[in-house]
């Protein structure tokens, strides 16, 4: 990138963030991808696999973004059509139309054909532009909180993650090892080009901290698993949560880690009795704590030391 633009980006943060905005509409239409494919991915792949082990054909019915039919067989692989995040092209899933350039544009198309489809008019999802206006808009916040430089890149990508892993969490009550994994060793790789001072908090932290938050990480809420396993004789959360909560002590250090428990825990808590009382959802039906964690994850990103700077000095123990 020439010295001039970066010089430009550097010195103004409001034309950083709006170019963040806008890419970030185009990351959001490619994350509404994931949150939909990836799961239907991982699924054809666990048809195969237990087709494999019993000796059969997996002949298992699936569709893509927009109703694309994917019949996968292991007797002729060849023939089974390409399923992933880039193929097979998006359809409308009532009339099987395919889904052109112009009809994709983040937002705009949809506010064009006022929530429908072109062919058959029938409705589409408020969602698919709520988590693109939702990307971009965490996109800009970040941008601007970190200006121009690597903090921001670091920060993006998390954002990204933490978005697509919640929309799954939402959909399927499931973190897909793919994104979690990928977030934590995505941590533990950037602590190696820790250049901040170790008395003070930055994107990424040292590798001794990194390391020691994710092993804390996924240790703490394996514990708090088992220990109301055995009390309660039920699973309280998922495997998924722990290796998130490992991925954000890759990335904060274990320092923060108490802080995004509690946060998550208390959002958790409120959400899900206001959904009660509200009748929307049973005590009997599980909610999902990725989104929780996520959203804690997040404002530890941007605000995480003065949220415990403010609670150490209101608690007294600044300055002892």
């Amino acid at each position: 990138m020439p010295a001039e633009i970066v010089e430009l980006l550097r010195s103004s943060p409001v034309l950083f963030a709006g170019l963040v905005f806008l890419f970030g509409l185009l990351i959001g239409s490619f994350l509404n991808v994931v949150i939909y494919r990836l799961p239907v991915m991982m699924e054809r792949d666990w048809r195969k696999q237990c087709a494999e082990l019993a000796g059969q054909d997996a002949a298992a019915p699936t569709t893509s973004k927009g109703g694309v039919s994917a019949l996968g067989s292991t007797r002729d692989k060849s023939k089974e059509p390409a399923f992933n995040l880039v193929t097979p092209r998006s359809r409308c899933p009532a009339c099987q139309a395919p889904i052109h350039a112009w009809q994709n544009i983040p937002v705009v198309s949809y506010l064009w054909l006022r929530g429908r489809c072109a062919s058959c008019k029938t409705k589409i999802s408020a969602r698919y532009p709520l988590v693109e206006l939702a990307t971009a808009t965490l996109s800009a916040i970040v941008a601007w909180h970190f200006g121009f430089g690597w903090a921001a890149l670091g920060g993006l990508l998390f954002t990204w993650y933490l978005i697509a892993l919640s929309g799954i969490d939402i959909d399927h009550q499931l973190l897909p090892d793919s994104l979690t994994l990928s977030l934590l060793w995505l941590g533990l790789m950037a602590s190696l080009f820790h250049t901040g001072s170790d008395s003070g908090f930055s994107i990424p932290v040292d590798p001794r901290s990194s390391i020691i938050g994710a092993v804390g990480g996924y240790l703490s809420l394996w514990l708090v698993f088992h220990l109301f396993k055995l009390i309660t004789g039920k699973e309280g959360m998922g495997f998924g949560d722990f290796k998130l909560f490992a991925a954000f002590g890759a990335w904060f250090g274990w320092q923060m880690l108490p802080m995004i428990i509690l946060l998550s825990a208390f959002t958790g808590a409120a959400i899900g009795i206001v959904l009660i009382v509200l009748r929307r959802r049973g005590r009997e039906v599980p909610i999902p704590f990725g989104p929780y964690l996520a959203a804690a994850g997040w404002i530890a990103l941007l605000w995480g030391p003065q949220i415990v700077d403010r609670y150490l000095h209101m608690a007294g123990m600044r300055g002892m």
